[in-house]
Formats: C-alpha cells, structure tokens, sequence
C-alpha cells in the first residue's frame, strides 16, 4: 500500500531510482564539460602571458600585450637608436631598458664593441617592419620615441636580442622600468658566459 508520501511504495521508489539514473549521467556530463572549458581557459592565459619574442621564458612578457605603432626602419643610426617611418611621421627611436657602446658622440672615440652592436642591430631590424611599444615616459629629453621594439615578421624583442647576445648593457631609467629585471637577467647571463662585449671589452 502507498503511503502519503510514497516513501514506501516499490513502484514509487523504482521510479526515483530511474529518474537519478538518468540525470546523474548527464549532471556528471555537464560538469566535466566545465571543467575541461575552465582548464582550457586557464592554459590559455598561463601561455599568453609568456609570448614576447626572443626570451618568453623570463617572462615579463609584452608590455602592450600586443599593441604599439608598426612602422618601417629607414637608418639604424647605432646598436640603440634607429629611425621608423610611422605613417607619415619619421620618429627617431631610442631603446628602452639597454645601452650599447658609443659610436656616434662627437665628444667621445668609438667605444670597444660599438660598432659591432650597431652592425648588429642594422642586420637584426634594417628596413624592417617593428613595432613600437611604449612605458610610461614617450620620450627623452632630446625628443627621441622610447620604446620597446618587436620585429614583425618574428615579434623578436630586439631591446632582449642586444642584451642576450652581449652587444648591450642594461640600463635603467625610471619611470620606464617594466622589463628592467629582464634585461638586466639577460645581460648578466651574458657576462657569465663571456659573450660580446663582456668578453671583448
């Protein structure tokens, strides 16, 4: 006999019994669907944040996460400074967070290693599409665009190829700072390991 409820009722109770039997397959099917969306999403942000170029692994990543003004090298004037036609407008760029020997100071003789970073650095971005990505502070006090320059056709960070490679130094001036420890990591693995510069000068 069924109760009030039809607590006690075999046919009431087998019913229940049917009725979980189907929704907790499709309840267990919905969850691992969220699950699997969510570890999705969290792989895809833990690889976004490292893909800068030459050194993802430090990984300060790309400031712009992207962004900046793309335009074509027309002179690499030394191993840190080049000019870009941006539109219509020629900028005269100095890289932030290095510095590379002296070539071009008339005050000064060409430093050791100088004119090999700016060799360098003409085979690593002439006449090539960069992009420009700012910090806080555009420009310097003579005017120049500080950035940190990405190869196009690579996204190569060119400011990390120098230090990496030993053709610079870091050197940092606040407030553009953002990938300061990068580069200074870079241009000490550099120096242990005896490259450009480091061993030459």
């Amino acid at each position: 006999m069924r109760s009030r409820h039809g607590a006690h009722d075999p046919a009431s109770i087998l019913q229940r019994g049917v009725h979980r039997a189907r929704v907790a397959p499709t309840v267990c099917a919905v969850s691992a669907r969220r699950l699997v969306l969510v570890l999705l999403a969290l792989a895809a942000a833990a690889g976004g944040a490292g893909a800068s170029g030459v050194l993802d692994a430090d990984d300060a990543g790309d400031p712009a996460g992207g962004g900046g003004d793309v335009g074509r090298v027309v002179r690499v004037v030394d191993g840190d400074t080049i000019h870009v036609q941006v539109g219509a407008v020629r900028e005269k760029v100095r890289y932030i967070g290095i510095d590379t020997p002296e070539t071009k100071d008339p005050r000064k003789p060409v430093q050791c290693f100088g004119q090999k970073a700016s060799d360098f650095n003409e085979r690593l971005v002439g006449d090539e599409l960069v992009r420009l990505v700012r910090d806080v502070e555009e420009r310097d006090r003579y005017g120049r665009l500080l950035a940190y320059v990405y190869r196009v056709r690579d996204d190569l960070l060119v400011n990390a190829e120098l230090a990496r490679l030993g053709y610079a130094q870091p050197l940092t001036i606040a407030p553009n700072v953002r990938l300061a420890d990068r580069f200074a990591a870079l241009a000490r693995a550099a120096r242990d390991d005896g490259r450009g510069l480091w061993s030459a000068c």
